[in-house]
């Protein structure tokens, strides 16, 4: 990851941290997972998921759209 896609992810960490109902809580398999979506550079859209855990956030995982949710099912099955 570069500097500048790396201060990006930062930059949303933060946010989602001062507000974490900013990301959409998924249903189904992925119950109690908050997605947030959000660009780096101006073609990719980056999807990070992220739990709440009392009072803290866990981030489950990030990636690109494509295969995202699938990937993510089959992490938190294995976990």
């Amino acid at each position: 990851m570069r500097k500048q896609e790396k201060e990006i992810l930062d930059q949303e960490v933060r946010r989602i941290a001062q507000n974490p109902s900013i990301g959409e809580e998924k249903k189904g398999d992925l119950m109690g997972v908050f997605v947030h979506k959000f660009m780096i550079k101006t073609t990719t859209q980056y999807l990070l998921a992220y739990r709440k855990i009392g009072q803290d956030l866990e981030l489950v995982m990030i990636g690109p759209h494509e295969n995202y949710y699938r990937d993510l099912k089959q992490y938190l099955k294995n976990r």
